[in-house]
């Protein structure tokens, strides 16, 4: 193969190459009210951090009950990844390194709706971070601190 046509081939692998290597994104569904805001944010970030999200607009409660979340570990967004649930307004790297660890859980929580916590974090809060932490929910109901934010 001659210097040139070698040169070509190249070029024209090097996109294919690029894909190889770039990573998966990781589905995500996720059940919130319509006209919430801060959803949309928390989505917006989940996006950014590689999660391929797909949305209903119905509230829920409903899909909450049916995952076996307590409603006293709830917020205004369930999320399901992995057949884990995500309650509220929990970090990328949480999920992340609940899907790592693979815990044997319903999933993780951050009860509320807590100023600083990822969607809730945007301009109309003023850079205010309050402290929270992130739930572990065992099949049994029961929570442990996954981590603590400050």
């Amino acid at each position: 193969m001659t210097g040139r046509r070698f040169w070509l081939m190249g070029a024209l692998m090097l996109p294919l190459a690029g894909m190889a290597a770039a990573p998966k994104s990781i589905p995500m569904e996720v059940w919130k009210d319509p006209s919430c805001g801060c959803c949309k944010d928390w989505i917006a970030a989940m996006e950014k951090a590689g999660f391929s999200v797909r949305v209903s607009d119905t509230g829920n409660k409903g899909v909450r009950a049916q995952m076996g979340l307590p409603a006293q570990l709830g917020s205004c967004h369930t999320a399901r990844v992995a057949g884990y649930v995500v309650e509220g307004h929990v970090p990328a790297r949480e999920i992340k390194r609940m899907l790592r660890e693979k815990p044997d859980a319903i999933g993780l929580t951050v009860p509320g709706m807590i100023v600083g916590t990822p969607g809730m974090d945007g301009p109309a809060y003023k850079g205010i971070k309050n402290p929270y932490e992130v739930l572990l929910v065992r099949r049994d109901g029961s929570t442990s601190v996954y981590q603590k934010y400050a």
